[in-house]
């Protein structure tokens, strides 16, 4: 199996080297600058754990107007021998549109055969049946009568870890988070606690990318649901996407002891009219001192 596995990750070097050469253009490919040389490494027998899965995104530009498609793209280790992640995003889809884009986009790419490199494959058929749900969109945006009130829900994601420590996993959760204009927190340490809001495709995605390749102690505890018939923004409890670090409780020495004070987190969420969540996330009811 560990040939197989290493046969796939030669196989996926290969093809986003060669995507690089059809892409060459600044912001063309964005992936992690560690991404690559980490897979190098590896293929090159320098030891350590397996990488994590290769993940980019490719911006696709549709049509006369050039209108700009991100197409997101994780590669689990064995691919091409199993299907990749692929999701196709744009500001100038309406959510419905994105939607059905991404349902065509899995379809096609369902009945392909496996062990083949499909990702310029993908960007061809991106760029192929794009049009007809940007014009779509267009239209509906025109059609739109003033007097029809357009109702917007703010989706709130409260996501539990067992811990949370390593540099590059947190700076994946914030680039995420900022990525996708959400607002919320990352309470560092032990537990780690992460919350999220904005709209319910953006926390989606969120959750998507960021639980993957192998976070195997993370949950999300609960989901808020707020309908408004103005802006989202009314209903945030958050300005800004938050580090959230507490002084821990003890000095232990040992960072896989290194317990946050939950006396301070409690405080943080009454303050944000959160106070009913602490007992979601840690099974018990959360009481602060009168003192």
């Amino acid at each position: 199996m560990a040939g197989t596995v290493r046969e796939c990750l030669e196989l996926q070097l290969l093809e986003v080297e060669m995507l690089f050469a059809m892409f060459p253009g600044k912001g063309e490919i964005n992936v992690d600058e560690d991404a690559v040389p980490r897979l190098q490494r590896y293929l090159r027998g320098a030891g350590g754990a397996l990488p994590p899965q290769l993940a980019y995104s490719i911006a696709v530009e549709v049509g006369e107007a050039k209108v700009k498609v991100e197409l997101q793209v994780q590669l689990p280790h064995m691919y091409p021998q199993v299907a990749p992640q692929l999701f196709a995003r744009s500001d100038a889809l309406h959510r419905q549109q994105q939607l059905q884009l991404n349902t065509g986009l899995a379809s096609h790419f369902s009945s392909s055969d496996s062990g083949e490199l499909c990702i310029y494959e993908a960007v061809q058929w991106v760029k192929d049946n794009c049009l007809p749900y940007l014009e779509k969109s267009k239209i509906s945006s025109e059609s739109v009568s003033e007097e029809v009130l357009v109702k917007e829900t703010l989706h709130r994601m409260w996501i539990y870890s067992h811990h949370i420590y390593r540099p590059e996993l947190r700076k994946k959760i914030f680039d995420c988070a900022k990525k996708l204009s959400l607002t919320g927190f990352c309470l560092t340490g032990k537990p780690g606690v992460i919350c999220v809001e904005g709209h319910r495709e953006d926390c989606e995605e969120f959750w998507r990318d960021i639980r993957y390749p192998n976070w195997k102690h993370i949950s999300c505890k609960h989901v808020e649901n707020i309908e408004t018939d103005g802006s989202i923004d009314s209903l945030r409890l958050f300005n800004a996407f938050e580090d959230l670090q507490f002084q821990a409780h003890g000095d232990y020495g040992l960072r896989n002891d290194y317990h946050m004070d939950l006396g301070h987190f409690l405080k943080f969420l009454k303050q944000h009219q959160s106070e009913h969540i602490f007992q979601i996330l840690f099974g018990v009811e959360g009481k602060l001192s009168d003192k």
